[in-house]
């Protein structure tokens, strides 16, 4: 993914983005290369060690979403949003 991508899918400025792309580089989570076809583009690509990090941390992220989508249906102002995020009619 092109850095200015990962940047607006992350919502961070492209300055934080280096910063975290750069402390995830050094972890040995990403890596990072220049476009083949436009020099000025860098790219970012997960590792194996990446990969193997993210599938460890995926069952915490899971449950977590699903606590807090439990508690916001709670609430009449989320209600309707965790409705449309689980693909129910409204």
């Amino acid at each position: 993914m092109r850095m200015q991508h990962l940047a607006a899918a992350v919502v961070l400025s492209q300055s934080a983005t280096t910063r975290l792309v750069a402390r995830m580089e050094e972890q040995g989570l990403l890596g990072r290369y220049l476009c083949e076809n436009d020099r000025r583009g860098i790219y970012t690509e997960v590792t194996e060690a990446g990969l193997r990090l993210l599938e460890e941390a995926r069952p915490t992220h899971d449950q977590a979403l699903r606590e807090a989508m439990r508690d916001a249906e709670q609430l009449p102002e989320f209600a309707g949003l965790v409705d449309a995020l689980r693909g129910r009619p409204a």
